[in-house]
């Protein structure tokens, strides 16, 4: 027998679920939601790509120093320190040197010089890394995804909301400084 409607219990609201409830205001408790899902799923990349290129057989990265890797890798082009730092969002360059020189250390990566600018490109032995990583990554998170057409639209649309709002962050950020 169905239920009438006045027998039926309200469903409470739904309280947002937040890492910092002081921190929730009442024009957007959605922004908290988003700052939780935003560590949750930080802190989950990051160990992600940590045990993908350890299981690729490159051990003892930080999370940094896997992204830096990647992103040397990327394209095929000799990258810059700066332009490293600028494309990943990375203030502090010296985070994104000392990554670098670690790679360096490794044989994953090599520098040249032309004239007084210094780039960065992989090594033979860093490609191969790229490459098994890749293989790993689609085995363990694609193909454990199932993503169809309309999943792979969602996905598309969230990162570009991930986009804006890093603009409105780091704008933020910059109105912050100069209080």
């Amino acid at each position: 027998m169905a239920r009438s409607k006045a027998s039926a219990k309200p469903t409470p609201p739904a309280s947002p679920i937040v890492s910092s409830a002081h921190l929730v205001s009442p024009h957007s408790a959605e922004m908290s939601e988003f700052e939780f899902g935003l560590i949750v799923a930080g802190n989950a990349f990051h160990r992600w790509v940590v045990h993908c290129m350890s299981a690729a057989g490159l051990k003892d990265l930080t999370a940094l120093d896997v992204l830096v890797l990647h992103h040397v890798s990327h394209r095929a082009r000799d990258k810059r320190l700066a332009d490293i730092a600028f494309i990943m969002n990375v203030e502090d360059t010296h985070l994104v040197n000392y990554s670098l020189k670690k790679l360096q250390s490794l044989g994953m990566v090599e520098s040249s010089k032309n004239g007084k600018e210094v780039t960065y490109a992989p090594t033979e032995a860093g490609k191969g890394y790229v490459t098994r990583y890749r293989e790993i990554r689609e085995t363990c998170l694609i193909d454990a995804l199932k993503a169809d057409d309309a999943l792979n639209h969602d996905i598309g649309q969230l990162a570009r909301l991930l986009r804006v709002l890093s603009g409105i962050y780091d704008q933020a950020a910059r109105s912050a400084a100069s209080l």
